[in-house]
């Protein structure tokens, strides 16, 4: 999920995911793959940068868990 705020001041988070193309109309509108559209305060590479952000942590996440069941001892029942 990353933070953005609506031009009324609202901050939300958005599904990272689902965001299908960031334009700036000179607003910056994200539409997400349902067609659903915001409206945001944020320039459009700054949520590009959140975007980026938000991708390399659920990397390492999962990286990190992958780390972590490699390294965890088999155990024969």
């Amino acid at each position: 999920m990353i933070l953005v705020t609506r031009f009324n001041g609202t901050q939300i988070y958005l599904n990272a995911e689902l965001i299908q193309c960031i334009e700036e109309t000179p607003d910056t509108v994200i539409t997400l793959t349902n067609e659903k559209k915001f409206v945001v305060r944020e320039r459009a590479d700054e949520v590009i940068e959140r975007f980026i952000a938000y991708q390399r942590q659920v990397r390492s996440r999962v990286s990190s868990a992958g780390d972590a069941q490699e390294e965890a001892p088999a155990t024969i029942a």
